[in-house]
């Protein structure tokens, strides 16, 4: 599955299921296929993400090249949020 975030006042954010449901304990919700972020919960969930991105930390592989870490993949949902509460937009998703 994947999961689609749209908002009329931000491009898509597209994440592979394992990500979109992380994505989404991260802010409190269990995953589904279908929901919405209110624009009044936004304030907090922008908290609970940028918090969450503060204390994750960037994995390496065997290598000790650095791989893509829960920061890199919170930021464009986070943008989204901003710009969606700036605009007083919803954030929906498996709609």
């Amino acid at each position: 599955m994947i999961y689609k975030f749209k908002s009329k006042a931000a491009g898509d954010v597209i994440m592979l299921q394992p990500h979109g449901e992380q994505l989404l304990r991260l802010i409190g919700r269990e995953p589904g296929a279908k929901g919405i972020i209110e624009v009044a919960a936004m304030p907090g969930v922008i908290q609970a993400l940028q918090n969450a991105a503060a204390q994750g930390e960037a994995p390496t592989d065997g290598d000790g090249e650095r791989g893509v870490g829960l920061k890199q993949r919170v930021w464009p949902m986070i943008e989204m949020l901003k710009r969606s509460h700036a605009a007083r937009e919803p954030i929906v998703w498996g709609v």
